[in-house]
């Protein structure tokens, strides 16, 4: 999950700051979590998906059963 959402970050040029400042967090906290070192809160993933124009269960790769 946590590559995915770095790939669709860095697929349409955004950077970490734009994202952390889009979920409203550090972007210190936004690194943790595309690092695998945070979770992701169900609120955030929710956003990125609608940000990216994916569901919720693509950004978790459920999408793969």
């Amino acid at each position: 999950m946590y590559i995915r959402i770095k790939n669709l970050r860095e697929d349409r040029d955004y950077n970490q700051s734009q994202i952390s400042r889009y979920l409203n967090c550090s972007q210190s906290t936004y690194s943790r979590i595309e690092s695998g070192i945070q979770d992701v809160p169900t609120q955030f993933l929710k956003k990125l998906a609608k940000l990216y124009g994916v569901t919720t269960d693509f950004l978790l790769e459920m999408d793969k059963e």
